[in-house]
């Protein structure tokens, strides 16, 4: 990597989901690299904080095979957590940023929405518009959307595919642990063994749900737009394309809507 922008532009964004932590590296107002790593334990947390350059943190943090070429001071870390323990522990690395809810411009916010829903709807309005409708197929599948006034609208919350088929194959007795990362294309609707059986009422019943909920939004906002994000974004837009290949095209697909809100706090407080 070769950024060419001066120090005071470069910032490092991590955003602490419930199972990973999503990075990305911004120089002013580009995205300039995203990735994802797994939980760091509070020990590496606290070798982190030693580093003496952005190169130093980086190493330990980048997907292998980059580095920076050219020796760069530490930057701010802008936080955006929906896990409080995660949130603590983070606060220790120097020149940490948390952004709470209070940050976001969203009218009509609720005390408990979420920050990364309040982010990512922020982000997918400001870059494409509102009305605005996300959907983040994450751990959570949720639906947040905003109108054209920029006042949030309300969601919903379900379990995701892989927490539907972890809760079947944990909670039950004799049903089997099934891995949505096994199966790329729709199973049989009506199944003749079990495995199939719990991937044809998860996947189609989400499916069918999202449906709904984007016809209902449709609805209210005709010239409402539609955005997708999430780990089992590419999987559902798969199936989509398949069974409702209207609904699959009409959706604007970025994975780092989070992100673009993060962006929008930090330019907005310049």
């Amino acid at each position: 990597m070769k950024p060419q922008r001066h120090k005071e532009e470069i910032w490092l964004a991590l955003e602490i989901g419930n199972s990973r932590l999503h990075w990305a590296l911004f120089l002013g107002e580009t995205l300039y690299s995203a990735w994802d790593t797994d939980y760091l334990p509070e020990s590496a947390i606290q070798q982190l904080a030693e580093c003496q350059t952005l190169n130093d943190l980086l190493e330990k943090i980048f997907p292998q095979g980059e580095s920076l070429t050219n020796t760069l001071p530490l930057c701010p870390l802008l936080v955006a957590s929906v896990v409080p323990s995660q949130t603590a522990i983070w606060q220790t690395y120097p020149n940490t940023h948390v952004i709470t809810l209070d940050q976001v411009p969203l009218k009509g916010v609720y005390p408990t929405l979420g920050i990364d829903r309040a982010l990512a709807l922020w982000g997918a309005g400001k870059t494409w518009g509102f009305p605005m409708l996300v959907i983040d197929a994450g751990t959570a599948l949720t639906f947040t959307a905003a109108d054209a006034n920029e006042c949030l609208v309300g969601g919903a919350i379900l379990p995701g595919l892989g927490l539907q088929f972890a809760t079947l194959g944990q909670q039950t007795g004799q049903l089997p642990l099934v891995d949505a990362r096994n199966f790329a294309s729709l199973p049989p609707r009506f199944a003749l063994n079990t495995t199939e059986a719990i991937q044809s009422g998860v996947i189609y019943t989400i499916l069918a749900g999202i449906k709904d909920f984007i016809e209902a939004w449709l609805q209210l906002f005709p010239d409402g737009k539609i955005a997708i994000k999430g780990g089992d974004r590419t999987l559902l837009l798969n199936y989509l394309q398949v069974l409702y290949p209207e609904i699959a095209d009409s959706l604007i697909v970025e994975p780092n809507l989070i992100f673009l809100g993060m962006r929008e706090i930090v330019m907005g407080n310049k």
